[in-house]
């Protein structure tokens, strides 16, 4: 089953919480990044968040391969239905033991289709700024035909959050600098979603 994207003008960016442990700080990241994804698109695409810990995904138990698309479930229908309707994604992902979360990482591979010809852009963060997590994901997309653009946010538990406690999630109080290099993220996410629209729309020539 392809659940396909929306035919809308304005492109339609998902802002994806990639951690659903009890404490996490990527909603706060992700909060932060839709906020600015707002104020600097303007109105160039539709931006929303999109929680993984809603979803309540189990361990991948579809009896066939997503590439196939006889989704059976209805947690899966119900994913597939959510990400069909996007044209490109932000994945905001800490680093869990020099890797992406496992619910990310099962969260993508419940899906195919839906993935297919769609642009991406990262917002990570960790002790070394989530970056070897993002390796990983590029890795991860780009089987299932996610385009992946350069510019990526790294955001560092020692200097971009406000951490008395390590048990809690803080504060996100990131530096200036981010901006620009979120900005430019953002940018090639919506200009590489318009880009492949084409192909989404199945046509050839």
């Amino acid at each position: 089953m392809n659940v396909a994207t929306g035919h809308a003008s304005v492109p339609r960016i998902a802002v994806i919480v990639g951690s659903t442990r009890p404490g996490r700080r990527s909603k706060l990241v992700a909060d932060w990044a839709h906020e600015r994804a707002e104020r600097h698109l303007d109105g160039r695409a539709r931006v929303e968040v999109v929680d993984l810990a809603e979803f309540d995904l189990p361990l991948l138990d579809e009896p066939v391969p997503a590439a196939v698309g006889d989704y059976t479930k209805a947690h899966t229908l119900r994913w597939a239905a959510r990400i069909g309707s996007y044209d490109g994604f932000v994945f905001v992902t800490p680093e869990y033991n020099h890797s992406l979360p496992a619910a990310l990482k099962n969260a993508v591979d419940f899906l195919f289709s839906e993935w297919n010809d769609k642009a991406a852009g990262f917002v990570s963060y960790g002790i070394n700024g989530g970056v070897r997590a993002v390796e990983q994901l590029r890795l991860t997309l780009a089987e299932v035909k996610v385009a992946c653009v350069r510019s990526q946010v790294a955001l560092s538990l020692f200097t971009d959050f406000d951490l008395p406690d390590i048990q809690q999630p803080g504060q996100l109080t990131p530096g200036s600098h981010h901006d620009a290099v979120l900005h430019r993220m953002l940018d090639e996410v919506v200009d590489w979603a318009g880009a492949l629209r084409p192909l989404r729309l199945g046509c050839t020539s």
